[in-house]
């Protein structure tokens, strides 16, 4: 059964809207702990919409009295120091010291993460960054597409992990349904991915607008061994709180049927 990491980026976003302390981070962190979710994720962009740089620091201070939860920090290896603030994705990796840093290949204007990481061309600043990763205690995962060439270099490159970027099986599901032919083969794809990752010694994480309803069918990969969820949890979270939303979602990933609750 494949653990839960819950992305609190949404959390940060609807507190960055007042610019006050409401919702609280470390409060949404605490109570998606205590409901039974193994990790906790965060993706501090460098334009600070969401994750800003003390919420990292404040959650690894947290995370230091919860031994056995993951912190994973995802971003762009390639961020550097902005004038407002941002310190660099290396400088937060360095001083978080998380868990699990999943390397993602987004600009800075980008809305969310929308493709995997292409790495038929030049990856020497890549293998550095994974190398420095490493030095500071860090597993790393890559944000891929489910192409096996792309697959078979992250293993090359010194990869711990994979996280598939499942975008485009959760929008096939959600336009064609759970029994059509084009979400099965994308299913397919999905999953032969993922073994082919765990044949060359990878983990497999995945992630990216999976659901209550899409995890039914994804869940029966069973080589994946890590979910992070943020967007649809938090607005699942909208109807039934956190705690339970959480709950659902771990109750889906055990094999049940979701439900929502009002």
């Amino acid at each position: 059964m494949a653990v839960l990491s819950v992305n609190v980026n949404k959390i940060a976003w609807l507190r960055n809207a007042r610019e006050g302390r409401t919702p609280d981070v470390l409060w949404a962190a605490r109570t998606v702990i205590s409901a039974g979710a193994a990790g906790v994720t965060v993706h501090p962009r460098p334009d600070q919409r969401h994750i800003r740089p003390a919420d990292v620091y404040d959650l690894a201070a947290l995370l230091e009295d919860h031994p056995t939860i993951e912190f994973n920090i995802e971003g762009n290896p390639f961020a550097p120091p902005r004038d407002n603030g941002y310190p660099g994705f290396d400088a937060l990796i360095e001083s978080a010291r998380p868990a699990q840093a999943t390397l993602v290949p987004d600009a800075d204007n980008q809305l969310t993460s929308d493709h995997g990481w292409d790495l038929s061309g030049d990856t020497a600043r890549l293998a550095e960054a994974i190398g420095r990763y490493h030095a500071a205690g860090a597993r790393v995962s890559l944000f891929m597409d489910p192409v096996e060439e792309q697959i078979e270099r992250a293993k090359s490159l010194g990869a711990d992990r994979i996280e598939l970027y499942t975008g485009p099986f959760a929008d096939t599901f959600a336009e064609q349904g759970p029994d059509a032919a084009s979400t099965l083969a994308q299913f397919d794809r999905y999953q032969a991915a993922a073994r082919f990752a765990s044949q060359l010694g990878l983990g497999v994480n995945a992630g990216h607008d999976l659901d209550l309803d899409n995890l039914v069918l994804f869940r029966q990969i069973t080589e994946v061994a890590e979910v992070s969820i943020g967007h649809a949890l938090i607005s699942d979270a909208l109807k039934m709180g956190l705690e339970r939303a959480v709950l659902a979602y771990l109750d889906v990933l055990a094999g049940n049927e979701p439900t929502i609750l009002g």
